[in-house]
């Protein structure tokens, strides 16, 4: 009984060590299965070589070797390295029909339908023949993945095999990106040593991908009481130009100059803020801000009701007087156009019909001068002089290109563009910030029919006039052959139409705005239809909202808020009054022609904006103390005046923009 029972003891003991053991080993595997599906997507492309690399890496587990997880890593490997085969073929036949297609844009042809025929598709690669069988190979991977790993199922094998994919895809693409980073490292580490030993001066530091945001540069000062850091700019020739600001307003500000202080406050603050904008010490739309704060602090702000005794506001009602001048039917007219012009560039209307009219033009290089000149000018009419020279050098680059580089021709047509840029910031009032700034001083606010009859025929002739001094200077026909440009062969979509129906309508509303003040009241309001109808069926998105150039923006209704503050104070009457008497005995336009003059002479210097929010409420104010008001008048010339200072290369943006690398030998 005794044996009996230690052999059954030993029996069991056996069997729960066997148990034990096969159990170990299943845990071992299912370990080794997971380690393997995690250790394959980190390493599936560490190495240049194949996937037989992996035979080197034999699973061993407390002696015991697992031959399905091999098995499974090799089926997953075949996988991969088909479908990315697959992938590569279909990813290059797409980029042959691509770069055909491109070719036959550019150049007008139809190579594209006959080149893949005969070339493309009948290449290896390209064969439904070769298509198939790597179908066919994949699908033999995915049923031998099922019969050693999933039991048969071929859904789940099949969904197994594409998270591995995808895990590959992930890993490969972060791996790539790693590699591009340290090369361009490398690169960098090398100029910068080339830099130190004096090799290449002109190598400067950059910011590389991975990096910080790095602060603004600083400068350290040494006082008595250690280093002080200041930002650079602090440390430049703006640092005086500020010191100088300060102490020109704080000196008109104490030193009594007129007899009443909300005045003689506003008198500093208008200095001041002139100063700013003129130099440029800080941002423009900076300095704007600066005006609402002094206007409520000096408080400049008076009731302007009926009578002759205004009392000064408090600084509560003077907050509210001053930020309700800075939103008016002038903004919401300026964000229309915004919006227009987004619009019709975010749909490349403005691009094909400024080359549709370029084809047309031919060869002759004077004829091809004007009309670029014409098209930049239309251009700026509809989106802004700003948007209107980059658009139209985008169009003449590949002509450019085929000029020789000493050619004339070139640096006719840039200058031209740029001159002709600055013309069509007068074409139409919402072409330019000024305009907008004018309309808003105009009383009453003129129509667009009034405003297009008067200034398309000063336009033109200014146009006209420029292109017979391009000719007379560089004389670009001598020599020179041009490449034609050749028109767009895309016809208009369902959305080109509604955007340009839109805007035509919209154009139009503003034209008749005068006959429909008892609908819309202001041009302001008809400017709300194409924000709401563009951005609310989704043609702009908020991105495009916020890439406005809310700075001009804000420029503008800094602009407002001075005015209402010098016209409040008094102060604008006072000068008008002064400046009234300096001119007294001259004619209409004889006053005219010396405001227009000295609104050109200052406006070459700094910005037109500027120049505008400056002069052109004095200037209405004088028309209006003269024996025979004609404010109007006055207004309209100096703010043509403001767009056609274009004397520098620095005055205005069309000019600026000009400085393309075929145009940097131009003399000015």
């Amino acid at each position: 009984m005794e044996d009996s029972d230690d052999d059954e003891t030993t029996g069991l003991t056996k069997a729960r060590s066997s148990t034990g053991r096969r159990r170990t080993i299943a845990n071992i595997g299912h370990h080794q299965d997971l380690a393997a599906s995690s250790e394959f997507g980190r390493s599936t492309r560490r190495y240049s070589t194949t996937y037989d690399d992996y035979g080197d890496q034999s699973v061993f587990a407390m002696g015991l070797y697992s031959s399905g997880i091999m098995l499974k890593k090799r089926i997953i490997s075949l996988y991969v390295q088909l479908c990315e085969l697959k992938s590569y073929a279909q990813l290059n036949k797409t980029g042959f029909s691509k770069v055909l297609k491109k070719f036959d844009k550019i150049l007008d042809k139809e190579l594209k339908a006959e080149y893949m025929r005969t070339h493309v598709d009948t290449a290896y690669p390209f064969k439904d023949e070769t298509r198939k069988v790597l179908e066919e190979n994949i699908a033999k991977m995915e049923s031998a993945y099922a019969d050693v790993v999933t039991g048969g199922d071929h859904d789940l094998a099949r969904k197994d095999l594409r998270s591995h994919l995808r895990e590959h895809v992930v890993w490969e693409r972060n791996t790539v990106w790693r590699d591009l980073i340290g090369i361009e490292r490398r690169g960098e580490a090398a100029r910068l040593g080339q830099s130190l030993l004096g090799q290449d001066p002109s190598a400067v530091q950059k910011r590389l991908q991975g990096d910080d945001d790095k602060g603004p540069a600083a400068t350290q000062i040494r006082t008595p009481l250690g280093r002080l850091s200041l930002p650079a700019w602090l440390a430049s020739g703006s640092m005086l130009t500020l010191f100088i600001s300060f102490a020109v307003f704080f000196t008109i500000l104490f030193v009594p100059m007129m007899k009443k202080a909300e005045q003689q406050n506003c008198l500093a603050m208008l200095v001041f803020v002139s100063m700013l904008w003129a130099t440029e010490t800080i941002p423009l739309f900076v300095t704007s801000l600066l005006i609402p704060f002094l206007s409520v602090v000096l408080r400049v702000v008076r009731d302007e009701g009926p009578g002759t005794h205004h009392k000064r506001l408090s600084s509560k009602e003077a907050t509210e007087a001053i930020f309700a001048s800075m939103w008016t039917p002038v903004i919401m007219l300026l964000l229309g156009g915004f919006t227009l012009a987004a619009a019709l560039s975010k749909c490349k209307i403005d691009k094909r019909l400024a080359t549709l009219i370029l084809s047309k033009a031919g060869t002759q290089p004077r004829t091809v001068l004007v009309a670029n000149m014409f098209v930049a000018a239309f251009a700026s009419m509809l989106i802004s002089n700003v948007a209107a020279p980059v658009l139209c050098y985008s169009i003449i680059e590949p002509m450019l290109r085929t000029l020789p580089s000493d050619s004339d021709m070139s640096k006719a047509v840039i200058i031209g563009i740029a001159l002709a840029s600055n013309i069509g910031g007068m074409l139409s009032p919402i072409a330019s910030p000024q305009n907008v700034v004018a309309m808003g001083i105009m009383k009453p606010e003129p129509t667009w029919l009034q405003w297009f009859f008067i200034v398309i025929p000063v336009g033109v002739v200014s146009i006209v006039s420029i292109w017979i001094l391009l000719l007379v200077t560089f004389q670009p026909g001598k020599g020179t052959s041009i490449a034609p440009i050749r028109p767009l062969k895309e016809k208009f979509t369902g959305i080109q139409w509604f955007v340009t129906i839109v805007a035509i309508t919209t154009i139009a509303l503003w034209c008749g705005s005068h006959q429909m003040e008892g609908i819309f009241g202001d041009m302001g309001v008809i400017a709300i239809i194409p924000i709401v109808l563009f951005f609310g069926i989704g043609i702009l998105t908020k991105e495009d909202f916020n890439n406005f150039p809310w700075t001009i923006i804000i420029l503008a209704a800094g602009g407002l808020s001075l005015g209402k503050a010098v016209r409040s104070s008094g102060l604008l009457h006072t000068l008008a009054e002064l400046v009234s008497r300096e001119v007294e005995g001259m004619g209409l336009y004889g006053v005219l022609v010396v405001f227009s003059t000295l609104i050109l002479v200052i406006a070459t210097f700094i910005s037109h904006t500027v120049a505008a929010l400056i002069f052109l409420p004095l200037v209405f104010d004088v028309g209006v103390a003269m024996d025979q008001p004609h404010p109007n008048l006055l207004v309209m010339g100096g703010v043509l005046m403001c767009s056609a200072a274009m004397g520098l290369p620095t005055s205005g943006f069309p000019n600026m923009s000009k400085k393309t690398p075929r145009a940097r030998d131009i003399s000015v």
